[in-house]
């Protein structure tokens, strides 16, 4: 048995050569130890047969060759799936100094019934995993290092951004919502050297997320969509969250840039201490600044413009995603992408998945053996006031044959000024003329009586998200040609009353 705390001594000792792996290794032996502050733990055979190909946190996503992350959340310690981790072939695994400590012998056996894996113990398994993917991006020096923050539209301006760079570079951005604490990370991992620009969303739940992702990555470039509300139960005011945002500009230096939305009422507090420059971006700036021209909103179709005289279109509806496509395009601009590369890119881009989709579906047979053609727009994948506000701008100002119908749901980690918010919302909501509006969840309640008030009529109120229940009160609603819009907060599960309506989902679930 060896527990020792250097990896450059642990090598000696050993005599090893950690270049011979069957599999080339992210990081080194030394690399992992060093940049972990870890400590080997186990027998000799782990540490020569070193190398892992992957990283991952949750055991059901371990294939051959990963390195497993237990970690520790309120409801579950990850440190228990460590046998199905290595069963499933995890190579090497991290377990907390403190839990190791405490069951030396369990750990030791499980070393010794597993000689080619790799244990190693740290202090704390999350740090761990952000230093030890710190340690592998600056394995990259070359590569352009972009992030995206912002209270919303964060997954759509990474979409729109690393469809126009692909034009030009070879590139790696963040795959679904892997954008977090422990999603950034992970995303890094994925990096490799053939890749030329990594496009990484940032998000936050919590006081220092942003600082503690951006220094994962340090972005040479990095864009702030929007100053709203979202996570306001957590930091407190829009203060805390611009100052939390603006950590994302803390590792540009003089080459680099840092993008602002120019509207914000924030701006300039954003652009304070940037060492590099500090661009605007915003559909009121002057084209003779910005090269770009509005030509039309085109509703459901999307926005037409141009880009230094070459006309383009963005597919994706609403005046607020083109507001992100034009952040898009200043730093596509700061990195030398011409217009026609750059209104290429923003042609190829789709919706994605959960986030304001707008399709046409016929939906489910109904309690009457009735079938509907409408038009179904879901947003289920997140919500806050600043999101949900501009979807309901963007179906007010769609022209439609038939009848609009809301359904909206709580909006989540709004804390002491969620009931504000929500009646806010309910009261907005009627500007945008629906015929119904269907208020899910605890707090919709404050929605649907703000509605009510407002004195609109036709409102329908779900105290919890009843998936059946929802569903089959607006198939019994709706008729041929109208327009249904889904928006809730993620844990609401509205993706799955959008599976319900859409009669084609609803056969394959």
């Amino acid at each position: 048995m060896c527990v020792l705390k250097c990896a450059a001594d642990q090598a000696a000792f050993l005599g090893l050569k950690m270049g011979g792996n069957k599999i080339e290794s992210l990081l080194t032996f030394d690399e992992l130890l060093n940049s972990v502050y870890g400590k080997y733990i186990g027998f000799a055979g782990g540490a020569r047969s070193f190398a892992f190909s992957s990283v991952v946190t949750d055991s059901r996503n371990v294939k051959e060759g990963s390195l497993f992350v237990p970690l520790i959340g309120e409801n579950q310690d990850g440190h228990k799936y460590i046998p199905q981790a290595l069963a499933a072939g995890a190579s090497v695994v991290f377990v907390t100094d403190s839990v190791y400590q405490k069951n030396v012998n369990y750990y030791m056996n499980l070393a010794s019934e597993n000689l080619d894996k790799t244990f190693i113990a740290v202090e704390n398994n999350l740090a761990a995993l952000q230093n030890a993917a710190r340690a592998y991006v600056q394995k990259f020096p070359k590569l352009i290092k972009i992030g995206i923050t912002g209270s919303s539209g964060k997954t759509t301006t990474k979409e729109i951004l690393a469809s126009i760079l692909r034009q030009k570079y070879n590139v790696i951005a963040t795959e679904g919502n892997l954008n977090s604490e422990t999603g950034l990370p992970l995303s890094v991992f994925r990096i490799r050297p053939e890749h030329e620009v990594g496009v990484f969303e940032m998000g936050m739940n919590r006081q220092n997320e942003i600082g503690e992702i951006a220094r994962v990555l340090a972005p040479n470039y990095a864009i702030v969509t929007n100053i709203g509300n979202a996570h306001i139960g957590i930091l407190g005011s829009r203060e805390n969250i611009a100052a939390e945002k603006r950590k994302i500009f803390s590792y540009i230096d003089k080459d680099g840039a840092a993008f602002v939305p120019d509207q914000d009422d924030f701006v300039n507090f954003l652009c304070e201490g940037v060492k590099g420059k500090c661009v605007r971006f915003g559909k009121d700036l002057p084209k003779e600044r910005t090269g770009v021209q509005f030509v039309s909103n085109d509703g459901i179709n999307g926005t037409r413009f141009l880009v230094d005289g070459i006309e383009t279109r963005l597919r994706i509806p609403g005046l607020y995603n083109y507001n992100d496509a034009l952040a898009c395009v200043a730093l596509a601009k700061e990195l030398g992408v011409g217009a026609k590369e750059i209104c290429e890119g923003i042609q190829q881009v789709k919706t994605v998945g959960g986030r304001g989709n707008i399709v046409a579906v016929n939906t489910r047979m109904n309690s009457k053996g009735e079938s509907k053609k409408v038009m179904l727009m879901y947003d289920c994948y997140n919500a806050n006031p600043d999101s949900m506000e501009k979807a309901l701008s963007l179906c007010g100002s769609l022209e439609i044959k038939g009848r609009m119908i809301f359904v909206l749901g709580d909006m989540k980690e709004l804390g002491e000024k969620s009931a504000e918010e929500h009646s806010r919302i309910g009261a907005l909501a009627t500007l945008s003329k629906p015929n119904l509006i269907v208020f899910v969840g605890p707090e919709m309640e404050n929605g649907a009586r703000a509605a009510k008030l407002s004195g609109f009529a036709n409102v329908r109120y779900f105290p919890t998200s009843d998936v059946e229940k929802v569903s089959d009160y607006v198939l019994d609603y709706v008729n041929d040609g109208d327009f249904i819009l889904l928006k809730a907060s993620h844990s609401m599960d509205f993706d799955l009353i959008a599976k319900r309506i859409d009669s084609a989902e609803a056969a394959s679930a």
